[in-house]
């Protein structure tokens, strides 16, 4: 199903992955032999009919012959569920930020949170509204939904962290959860305060998925962490 432009949603038939997966895991797919791995974040899953759910975004070689699959064509290799799942914490208004195709990942993060008793407020943010997708989702597991674009063409004309701002200065926040571009990310850690827990879940180079290849090599508070085995969620102030 196309979402937005070059933003396609998967529902693939994987019901051992299906049945293991927790907000914020990822999977490594590849699509054909001598192909490259690449990490997708589970967007959704159902347990039931042995599904998950992937949004893909058309950047590079992999991803544009993924956008150009059929229903009922397959993938070759589908390895997960991989990497930590989300840390879910009880009682606390949590903000969770979803930028662009970080939409995506965010969803099943605020709907642990909500379904743990947590108030939750969403902001997602893109570049126009043409590019935002799920709303509807959004809204069914929060608390608040705030929209911003670029352009204005949808919510609040600026980004994320103009919203973000407004928040923290009339709400109790105990936790902000944000997924998106790395530069997103960057803004939103400058405008949480030290005292507030911030998480964000880094996207950085895969191969392998389990630690073995190095690629993933992230520096977090001063230490080499791997994204893929002790992530992919960090603390965003480190």
């Amino acid at each position: 199903e196309k979402l937005a432009d070059k933003i396609t949603l998967f529902e693939v038939a994987v019901p051992r992955v299906a049945k293991k997966a927790q907000a914020g895991q990822f999977v490594i797919i590849r699509l054909a032999e001598g192909g490259e791995r690449i990490p997708l974040t589970i967007a959704d899953h159902d347990r039931k009919a042995g599904t998950i759910t992937l949004v893909v975004q058309e950047i590079g070689h992999t991803t544009k012959q993924m956008s150009s699959l059929e229903a009922g064509q397959g993938i070759l290799d589908v390895t997960g569920p991989l990497g930590h799942p989300s840390h879910i914490v009880k009682d606390k208004t949590v903000v969770v930020i979803g930028g662009g195709v970080g939409i995506a990942p965010i969803f099943p993060i605020a709907r642990a949170f909500r379904e743990a008793g947590n108030k939750v407020i969403a902001i997602i943010g893109a570049k126009s509204k043409a590019l935002l997708f799920w709303q509807e989702k959004m809204q069914k597991v929060s608390n608040e939904l705030l929209i911003a674009t670029d352009d204005g063409s949808a919510g609040h004309k600026g980004f994320v962290t103009d919203v973000l701002k407004e928040v923290l200065n009339k709400e109790k926040v105990g936790l902000v959860v944000a997924v998106g571009p790395g530069v997103m990310m960057a803004a939103v850690a400058k405008v949480v305060p030290q005292e507030v827990g911030l998480v964000v879940s880094l996207n950085s180079l895969m191969v392998d998925g389990t630690g073995m290849c190095g690629g993933c090599r992230v520096t977090v508070g001063g230490k080499t962490r791997f994204t893929c085995v002790d992530g992919p969620e960090f603390d965003g102030h480190q």
